[in-house]
């Protein structure tokens, strides 16, 4: 037995966690190196703290309502806004991207299961013609603001350890489409073990621990882990554009977003969208004893979602989908855990595959043991100065994350000709199209072509010889 086999088994074993070895001493020297690696990775005081607070206090801490208000929010020019601070919005986010001062940061851990596809979520083909990846998508749209903006984008993915080496290879076959190599940045998310009702870390073989993802929170400290907060530090990266893999209509690099951030001296920015209805699964923004949070929707009590206001809008109307501009020096802060100061876990009861003392694999038809996971928009209380800004829920916000149905590949695909249908209306050409706008014909618009619809006006308006948009076009 190694040295470092012998450390981390007395370590555990110190903790009252001894049974994460208990068939170690079956293991040749290559599995009991393999369960090491694990354990390596386990913080000892954290799990124990996450025990006994979300555990064996069963995490039943009730959420108070007390004091809670819509939080403000800054409106589209399409629903009143002014024009005019957007403008000023728009230039001073243009003059943060020439400056260098912006990356992207895309949150891709996840696999396309529940799309019934086999690899990482962000090669699943999304376009209609093409039948581009999301990965392409988004590393398109980042061409063109580089273009526009005179600067290669800085690109940060984080993947999982599922998928790193898959994600890693899909780049590389690309090309890393389109992009220069040490433009794009990758580094895995951070994963926490899973515990039984009684505290006890759980294994998923006799060589392996129990491990899973610690959520999208986990990603501000995965930013610092990884070295990628220190390299935007050298690269004089001051505000992360966050996305997450599943959402291609996304505004990965948008000027006024940015702008806004800047000019109100936030550390953390959200976009919003209007909630379509009451019970519709998105969070809400909030404000509680002067701060801004998101309450979750299954949190929220369904009275509270459905109240309106004296002109019959809904009142908690504010809905959250996961796009936010954060400052560099507050993710160091946040995901660096500086001065006590760092997300909470939150607890969730899983079906967890383990194995039994004689080692046999057990999969359990009922929740068996805890997860622990961090939400991002759990980072808005710390946040100084937060801003939300209104989206357009047409032009920034399609998700795909079912087969089929609502946020599906086919919803996204039909959200997407109805985006490009509605910029071809712009520039004077209408197509047939349905109640909904979805048009007759199906054809493409790549990012390559335009990302926007000012940017499609402007160029169209700069071709002589205009093609026709018939089934099947593709302007790229």
């Amino acid at each position: 037995m190694t040295q470092l086999y012998q450390s981390e088994r007395k370590r555990f074993e110190e903790r009252g966690q001894g049974q994460v070895f208990a068939h170690a001493a079956s293991l040749d020297s290559v599995g009991q190196e393999k369960l090491c690696a694990d354990t390596q990775l386990i913080d000892l005081d954290e799990i124990e703290s996450l025990v006994d607070t979300l555990v064996r206090n069963h995490g039943t801490e009730a959420i108070s309502f007390e004091g809670l208000e819509p939080a403000p929010y800054i409106s589209h020019p399409v629903h009143g806004g002014d024009k005019a601070e957007w403008d000023r919005a728009r230039a001073s986010g243009e003059a943060a991207l020439r400056a260098g001062k912006v990356a992207a940061f895309t949150v891709a851990g996840g696999q396309g299961t529940r799309l019934g596809y086999d690899g990482p979520k962000g090669t699943f083909p999304v376009t209609p013609i093409r039948k581009r990846p999301l990965f392409q998508v988004f590393a398109e749209k980042l061409l063109a603001a580089g273009n526009r903006y005179g600067v290669a984008i800085p690109w940060y993915i984080m993947t999982s350890s599922i998928n790193h080496e898959a994600t890693v290879q899909a780049f590389e076959e690309a090309g890393f489409f389109g992009l220069e190599r040490d433009q794009v940045k990758f580094f895995s998310q951070g994963r926490m073990p899973a515990v039984d009702f009684e505290g006890k870390i759980l294994l998923s073989g006799k060589d392996t621990v129990a491990m899973s993802p610690d959520g999208h929170g986990g990603s501000l400290r995965a930013l610092v882990r990884s070295g990628a907060i220190a390299d935007m530090k050298e690269r004089g990266i001051e505000a992360i554009s966050y996305f997450q893999v599943d959402n291609p209509l996304v505004q990965v690099i948008d000027p006024a977003f940015i702008g806004f951030h800047m000019d109100h001296g936030s550390e953390m920015s959200s976009k919003m969208i209007p909630k379509a209805y009451p019970g519709e699964k998105v969070g809400h923004f909030c404000v509680q004893n002067g701060r801004t949070l998101v309450v979750e929707y299954s949190d929220m009590p369904e009275a509270m979602q459905e109240e309106r206001d004296s002109s019959g809008q809904l009142r908690f109307l504010s809905g959250s989908i996961a796009i936010h501009i954060l400052d560099v020096g507050f993710v160091e802060r946040i995901g660096g855990g500086k001065a006590g100061v760092g997300l909470p876990f939150h607890r969730a009861d899983k079906k967890i595959q383990t194995v039994d003392a004689d080692g046999n694999v057990i999969a359990p038809d009922k929740p068996n043991g805890v997860k622990f996971e961090m939400f991002v928009f759990d980072a808005l209380p710390f946040a100084s100065n937060p801003v939300i800004i209104e989206t357009l829920r047409e032009d920034d916000f399609s998700p795909v994350k079912n087969a089929s149905g609502i946020d599906s590949a086919e919803s996204c695909r039909d959200d997407q000709l109805r985006q490009w249908t509605r910029w071809l209306k712009a520039a004077g050409i209408v197509l047939p199209a349905d109640s909904s706008g979805l048009p007759e014909i199906v054809f493409e618009i790549s990012p390559l072509f335009a990302d926007s619809e000012q940017a499609f006006l402007e160029k169209w308006s700069a071709i002589a010889d205009k093609p026709e948009i018939v089934a099947g076009t593709v302007l790229a």
